[in-house]
């Protein structure tokens, strides 16, 4: 599969622009395409001001800002869209008639092998293939706002989409770092289809006068778990967007409740604004109405989006927190209120709303049961022998907890019994890898006294990574973003470890009272030798994909063009002669050097007290960053660490692991290691008392 290199967006507005920008930030070739060269040097501006202010906030350095504005070009006339572009994104009025008329013009300007996309947040998908000329190679997005900073996007296949189309165009988007809903064509897609109802009801509760804006926004943001109430958000967005998208609805789902209300059609035709007052006391009986109706429509319309098989119901709650930034999804929500209460909700507005809003039986049923939703976090796929499975959990950054390392044991037990694979392929979802293991999890069992929890769900996490050690299959991690803890731990119990540019690594164990408890202190001194395994994971040193294939832990330094025959040529030739050969892969790094020189035998006991080994100038500044991140480190946890990592030099793998599981009660037990792990969540430095 040729990967998507060089983009066009055409329309050069707020998310012509944004849609621009982002991808120029991930290093693909730009081409901003408008029809007058005064609508791209505006968009030109808008994206000049955006990364300005991202110097500001250090997000961006200016050499970065410069590279990324290098990469677009402006271009005046859609018909000058390159012929040798890749990919296509139409981006301008949410009119079929335009877009059509673009489209025509594209078609005869690109080549064959163009894919033609359109940001389309309520067209017909199906419509718009069927008029582009090249209904195989046409496929709708839905990019949120603003597109440089929200993570979602919708990817709508038409009927006629070829899956080389959708393939090709779900690896750009998760390039982007987007997280990927692949739905149904279906009239307001996933998000849209509860989000434009939950608005207008809010301004069906106006209208009756149940209570005021402030009040149904203060409402809303406890009920929903969100931190901005529906008229905040009409005000952000633009009310006009609100009624074009409900009127929309109302039209094409046959549902009067959706027709856009009143009160918002006047304050549209007057030019302004909801006003917004300060007046959010609220009775409980106004919370009980305007929380039962709010929920009630997100319930109702979230079964039917599941029902017409748009999407699963871990998508639809997918889209409401990574999208939406709500706490919860609205399954979730379901299950925090009471699978019961939720079903009387839905129930009560379907009643309500009449036509359009009927319940599905599978609902019903599930309220009837009283049995709360059960989510899948973990995906598999088996093609030609290789088997992927992908902790789909993008939300949380792929986060290890319970619920999914048992369902990664699952489904990591079939692939191993299924005669039909011969190679597994582990992936994340998103931007990460996995991002290491659920803190909040093991803050929880502190309080609560369980420790044993905690190793139960660590003998867990051991036992399903020792599957994967043991497999007969070839294993293969594909860390192509953020590999963190746990999720790093993972990695290294496969056979091969893949990576891109975008791959980081890091051990933040000692950092934040711990140490890693599912072979982090075992697997890396096997892969690259004690030194370099001190380094990684006593000071936890961030590693950037070069660093990682310099010191072995990862096996594959590939373009991301080459990651699919990387795992074809990996899964012909095999299991490795040797997985744990104990030296770094590139003896000349200067990193490898370092670290062989820095964390020897003998420098062990003035590091691990603090002090700077004789040689070493206190003052270089890599040296100074090393002490620093040994001083700030959890002692007990720090010396814990490297007592296992030592223990590697006589141990085998199985008894190294086993020593890490009995050191457990210990570490969970200090004080350091609850300040540390309660100061990760709270977003502050902690501090130690080596107690």
């Amino acid at each position: 599969m040729q990967p998507v290199q060089r983009v066009a967006v055409i329309g050069a507005g707020n998310m012509g622009s944004g849609i621009a920008q982002k991808s120029a930030q991930e290093e693909f070739d730009v081409q901003m395409v408008d029809r007058e060269m005064q609508y791209v040097e505006r968009g030109q501006g808008i994206i000049s001001n955006f990364l300005s202010e991202a110097v500001e906030r250090r997000i961006f350095s200016p050499q970065q800002v410069e590279a990324i504005q290098g990469r677009i070009t402006g271009v005046e006339g859609v018909e000058n869209t390159a012929e040798d572009t890749d990919l296509v994104i139409e981006a301008v009025f949410e009119d079929f008639d335009i877009k059509t008329a673009v489209f025509k013009t594209l078609d005869e300007a690109c080549g064959e092998h163009t894919i033609l996309a359109s940001n389309t947040s309520s067209l017909s998908v199906n419509e718009l293939a069927e008029a582009t000329g090249r209904p195989d190679r046409f496929v709708g997005l839905h990019f949120f706002y603003h597109p440089a900073k929200n993570r979602l996007i919708e990817v709508i296949p038409a009927k006629t989409t070829s899956q080389e189309t959708i393939d090709r165009t779900v690896q750009y988007c998760k390039t982007l770092g987007k997280v990927v809903i692949i739905c149904k064509d279906r009239p307001g897609f996933v998000v849209n289809r509860f989000f434009v109802p939950w608005l207008n009801e809010a301004c069906h509760l106006l209208a009756e006068g149940v209570a005021t804006t402030a009040q149904i926004d203060a409402i809303a943001r406890k009920a929903c778990k969100i931190g901005l109430g529906p008229f905040g958000l009409m005000n952000l967005t633009g009310p006009p967007i609100a009624l074009h998208s409900t009127d929309y609805l109302a039209e094409q789902l046959a549902t009067p409740r959706y027709v856009g209300v009143q009160n918002l059609r006047d304050m549209i035709d007057a030019g302004e604004m909801w006003d917004i007052g300060n007046d959010e006391e609220y009775t409980s009986e106004q919370y009980k109405t305007v929380a039962d109706r709010l929920l009630g429509v997100v319930f109702a319309v979230a079964a039917q989006i599941v029902e017409e098989e748009i999407c699963s119901m871990e998508d639809v709650d997918r889209g409401a927190k990574v999208g939406l930034r709500w706490a919860l999804g609205p399954f979730e929500l379901m299950n925090r209120i009471g699978i019961k209460e939720a079903g009387r909700m839905a129930s009560e507005y379907s009643s309500l709303a009449g036509k359009g809003l009927e319940l599905p039986s599978f609902f019903t049923d599930q309220v009837n049961s009283g049995i709360n939703w059960d989510f899948s976090y973990v995906d598999t796929e088996i093609n030609n022998g290789i088997a992927t499975i992908t902790i789909n959990r993008p939300e949380a950054m792929n986060a290890l907890n319970e619920t999914v390392v048992g369902q990664m044991a699952k489904a990591v037990e079939a692939c191993n019994s299924n005669g039909a694979v011969n190679t597994i392929v582990l992936d994340g979802a998103g931007k990460a890898f996995v991002a290491g293991a659920d803190v909040k999890f093991f803050v929880d069992k502190i309080r609560a006294d369980a420790i044993p929890d905690i190793y139960d769900f660590t003998k867990a996490g051991q036992d399903m990574l020792n599957a994967i050690e043991d497999s007969s299959k070839t294993t293969i991690a594909l860390t192509t973003g953020l590999a963190l803890g746990g999720g790093l731990e993972l990695a290294l119990a496969c056979d091969y470890r893949i990576g891109t540019r975008r791959t980081q690594f890091r051990f933040p164990e000692t950092s934040i009272g711990i140490y890693p408890g599912l072979g982090g202190s075992q697997r890396p001194a096997r892969i690259c030798g004690i030194p370099a395994a001190r380094w990684a994971v006593l000071a936890g040193n961030f590693m950037t994909a070069q660093v990682g294939a310099d010191l072995g832990l990862l096996t594959h330094l590939v373009d991301i063009a080459d990651v699919d025959s990387t795992i074809t040529k990996i899964s012909d030739s095999g299991k490795p002669d040797n997985k744990y050969p104990g030296v770094c892969s590139n003896p000349e790094s200067s990193v490898v050097k370092f670290a062989q020189s820095f964390y020897t035998d003998s420098n062990m006991q003035v590091l691990m007290s603090g002090g700077c080994p004789e040689g070493f100038d206190a003052e270089d500044k890599n040296i100074s960053r090393q002490l620093k991140s040994l001083k700030f480190a959890a002692p007990i946890g720090l010396g814990m660490a490297s007592d296992l990592i030592d223990a590697t030099a006589n141990t085998d793998l199985k008894s190294g692991l086993q020593l890490e599981l009995d050191g457990l009660d210990k570490i969970f037990a200090t004080a350091d290691a609850l300040e540390g792990l309660s100061a990760l969540i709270e977003g502050r430095r902690p501090t130690y008392k080596n107690e």
